[in-house]
């Protein structure tokens, strides 16, 4: 929101015709009157300048009914009044339409902005001739008034908005003992009472206020530099965040006391509470105890394996070198740890029901592990202002704990909508994927692929594409067993775009070599792409072709894409303008060239070489190249036939002489290497007749 950046008009007695400028005047005043659903920040300035450009609509009208010849300092400043209103038009617009966060956080300057408009209105009214137009008294003295007010006006910035922008900031750097024992959420309450006033105040607005930052944030990368972006972002990463702890806890279902609890003997009788050993505490709940020390959990974590210990306990085991599950001994696919919120809701109920002292788990400061996955270390310092990038990184991490864990124990809905917003958040930013990875997402994404339920698939599949454009986390999705499950997602997804998503994180996965072998070995993976590529619409279809390519780089490949039927495909996608992947398929036949098996599919179309022609005269840079190592590879192989071919066509030559002189490097050596071929057959075939 930069205003300022809307140069003014430059001032001329001849910018406009005097009737061409009083229509101008009063048409742009009247889209400036007429705007609707004002927002709430700024709410001052922005009715005060609507009433001052109303009073100048009578003027404007009037002068326009007069239709007398005007002085020329009339004119000079009814030009400078044109400038400023449509400055003012736009600033009021932005104000509306931008970001109502950023709008908080620039108070200041927005404030500023106004008052600058107000400033020159009062300049450009300094030449105003009143006495010298044929307008009404009533209007003179409205004029006259609008002008004096114009030249005292002071800036008015709205306390009420600075406290509530300082809210938010303290808010978000709070590192209070009430934060602490809540597990180091904001008060999203009052956060919610916060965004309501500056006008958030349901999940659609939240998520139009995402868009809307995410907009700003582009804007402003190429002028406000990494800390405005980055202030940014931060502002998005706390909506997200706002949004999940505020909207979708309502909509989640708790699990109640019998999901949980087991049956154990009830007693009323317990040892005194300054007892400092946690065993003397008789008949607690077997849930509640940890299964490493057998004590009371204090704060309750799930591991890869599905089972839940008590946070110290289990980083203490994975610190020493196990990699299993102690309960279990499953082999753990990752080391995250999430938080048991359901269950410790029971356990804290269990403890204030009987009068058994709760003891707040204190971060051990030997691991490295526990460090990674405390929500204590959140909020340690007060945020100078939001340029402090910490705030934003405990917020995604916070929420996607928080969305783990609906993952993990939710009901279908609950799993859809946690998968939903996962995939937003993973759709943006290297760190937000990495923390998703690490709050232990994958595992649970990876069993939702199964799920019978569209939406909840399409979710779990395309979070899993987003996240693993991040190379660490292509290692976890793969240990995670993902592949098999995404291929049955590719060749039978509940929505085409689950199996376009499908497509793409193959793709996306297949950029690792070793697993490019993996994908590879699954007998129906690649002939699921190939399926993508007959059936797909023109997305899916590059998405299946450039996973193609991906996987033929590796030499074992190119035989099963040969056997699997692409070549046929390929080719017709050639003549396919609507498919739009004519480079993306050129790229796939130039590989395939590499084994025997697709040099003598390729070598059975009869239409491909005057497509290849076409393409070496309208193709691409990268088009042309592919035609003529295509052309090339054909004309070495099939010898005098394809020559032939090439020869008889009249357009073959020229093309060639062209990618010659003026192609690319790689493209002007195989045209030479192409023509010196052509010649040898031409005159080995003058010989012959001869």
């Amino acid at each position: 929101m930069d205003v300022a950046l809307v140069p003014p008009l430059m001032v001329s007695t001849g910018f406009l015709p005097t009737g061409s400028l009083l229509q101008s005047l009063i048409h742009t005043c009247n889209e400036v009157c007429s705007m609707e659903k004002l927002p709430v920040l700024q709410a001052r300035n922005i009715s005060t300048m609507i009433r001052r450009i109303k009073l100048l609509t009578s003027l404007f009208e009037e002068i326009q009914e007069s239709n007398g010849p005007l002085p020329p300092s009339s004119i000079l400043c009814l030009t400078e009044l044109f400038s400023v209103i449509r400055r003012a038009k736009f600033l009021i617009q932005d104000c509306k339409d931008g970001s109502f966060l950023w709008g908080l956080m620039q108070t200041e300057l927005v404030s500023n902005q106004f008052y600058v408009l107000v400033k020159e209105l009062g300049r450009a009214l300094d030449i105003l001739p009143l006495s010298l137009l044929k307008v009404t008294a009533d209007v003179r003295e409205q004029i006259e008034l609008l002008h004096r007010q114009a030249k005292r006006v002071e800036l008015f910035i709205d306390l009420k908005e600075l406290e509530r922008r300082e809210e938010l900031l303290v808010l978000m750097g709070s590192n209070s003992e009430k934060n602490k024992k809540n597990k180091g959420f904001i008060d999203s309450v009052k956060v919610k009472d916060i965004l309501c006033s500056i006008g958030l105040r349901n999940t659609m607005d939240y998520e139009e206020e995402t868009l809307k930052l995410e907009a700003e944030a582009h804007k402003q990368a190429g002028s406000g530099g990494l800390i405005v972006v980055s202030n940014i972002n931060n502002l998005t990463s706390l909506v997200s965040y706002c949004k999940s702890i505020i909207f979708i806890d309502d909509e989640f279902e708790k699990p109640s006391k019998e999901d949980l609890k087991v049956q154990s003997t009830p007693s009323n009788r317990y040892y005194d509470h300054s007892s400092s050993s946690q065993s003397l505490i008789p008949n607690v709940p077997d849930e509640f105890r940890c299964p490493i020390s057998l004590d009371l959990m204090k704060d309750p974590v799930i591991v890869a394996s599905g089972h839940t210990y008590d946070r110290n306990s289990i980083a203490q085991w994975i610190n020493s070198g196990h990699q299993t599950c102690p309960k279990s001994g499953q082999k753990l696919i990752h080391m995250a740890l999430i938080p048991n919120y359901a269950l410790k809701s029971l356990m804290q109920q269990w403890c204030e029901e009987n009068n058994v002292p709760q003891v707040q788990s204190s971060p051990s400061s030997s691991s490295d592990l526990e460090r990674s996955n405390s929500k204590r270390d959140l909020y340690e310092h007060a945020v100078d202002h939001i340029s402090v990038v910490k705030a934003a990184v405990d917020a995604v991490k916070l929420t996607a704990e928080f969305l783990v864990g609906k993952l993990a124990t939710g009901s279908p809905d609950i799993q859809k909508q946690a998968a939903y917003e996962l995939r937003l958040l993973a759709k943006t930013g290297m760190d937000n994927r990495r923390i998703i990875a690490e709050a232990g997402a994958i595992p649970f994404l990876v069993t939702l692929l199964r799920s019978h339920e569209p939406r909840i698939q399409e979710n779990a599949v395309t979070a899993l594409l987003n996240l693993s454009i991040y190379n660490n986390n292509k290692i976890l999705i793969m240990a995670a067993g993902a592949i098999d499950s995404i291929v049955n997602v590719l060749e039978s997804g509940n929505t085409m775009e689950a199996r376009e998503n499908a497509a793409a994180a193959i793709f996306s996965l297949s950029m690792i070599d070793d697993c490019k072998v993996t994908i590879g070995k699954r007998p129906r993976a690649i002939p699921a792409l190939v399926g993508l590529l007959k059936e797909g619409t023109p997305a899916g279809k590059k998405d299946a072709a450039i996973a193609l390519f991906n996987l033929a780089v590796y030499n074992a490949n190119k035989v099963s894409v040969v056997f699997a039927g692409a070549v046929p495909l390929l080719i017709e996608l050639l003549m396919d303008d609507k498919a739009g992947i004519t480079d993306d398929a050129l790229a796939v036949l130039a590989l395939l060239l590499g084994c025997s098996e697709g040099l003598e599919e390729i070598g059975k179309s009869r239409i491909l070489v005057p497509i290849l022609i076409d393409l070496l005269r309208f193709g691409s840079p990268k088009g042309k190249e592919n035609s003529i190592t295509l052309l090339l590879g054909l004309c070495k192989d099939g010898g005098e036939e394809v020559a032939r071919r090439l020869l008889m066509n009249p357009r073959s030559i020229p093309s060639l002489q062209g990618l010659a002189a003026d192609g690319s490097l790689k493209a002007r050596r195989k045209a030479d290497a192409l023509l010196r071929l052509l010649n040898r057959c031409c005159f080995q075939s003058q010989n012959q007749i001869g």
